[in-house]
This record gives C-alpha cells, structure tokens and sequence, in this order.
C-alpha cells in the first residue's frame, strides 16, 4: 500500500507542472492578445494561478500561513479585475464620444433656402 504522503507529495507536483503550464499558457495570450479585454482575462488567470500555486505548496509544505496569503492574492486579484474592467468601460464611452464628435463635424450642413415673401405668394391671389 502506498503511504499517504507519498500520495500528497506525488499529487502535489503534478498539480505544479499542470499549473505551471497554465500559468505560460496565460503569460503568453497576455503578450499576445489581440485585445486588451483578452489581456486583463489573462492576467486574471494568471491571478487564480498563482494562487493555485502557493495553495498546493501550503499543501506540499504543510504551512498553513500559505493559505492567508492566498487569500490575499485572491481578494487583491478580484479587486484588479474590477479595475481593469471599469478602465475598459470607461475608455469605451469615450471612444464612443470621440467617434459621435468626429460624425457629427465631418457632415455637411445642410442649406435650407430662405422664402421671402415674395416668392411665396406668386401665382397666387
């Protein structure tokens, strides 16, 4: 029978290379993404993975202190996304502004032709 520490031990650094491949996986679409809607998701993930990190080492090590700062990162993680989404929101509407301005000064005015009197009852009686 395997011991159970073997077990922790054994569980714990595949848990590292899985989530050390999805932290590289996320690196790159940070560098690499088309949008920035798509980098401020990376860094998220990269966030929750790097708490995944210190949550298997609090694990692995048995300090349970990891656990906190965990937490931490979570609550810090959250609050950044917030930031970052507000910031995109807010630079969304004004672009939208800017464009409805550019619009709005590359149309034409149009002329409206003045009646005078005149005119306007010729023919009439």
């Amino acid at each position: 029978m395997i011991a159970p520490p073997s077990i922790i031990s054994t569980t714990a650094e595949v848990a590292l290379v899985i989530l050390g491949i999805a932290f590289l996986l996320a690196s790159w679409r940070v560098v690499a993404g088309p949008t920035l809607p798509d980098r401020i998701l990376a860094l998220d993930t990269l966030s929750g993975t790097a708490i995944g990190f210190i949550a298997v080492l609090a694990v692995k090590t048995g300090f349970s202190l990891y656990i906190d700062i965990a937490i931490s990162l979570g609550l810090v993680g959250f609050l950044a996304t917030i930031a970052f989404a507000r910031f995109v929101m807010s630079r969304d509407i004004v672009a939208e502004r800017h464009s409805e301005k550019v619009a709005s000064a590359s149309k034409k005015p149009k002329v409206v032709a003045k009646r005078s009197g005149k005119n306007d009852r010729k023919g009439k009686k």
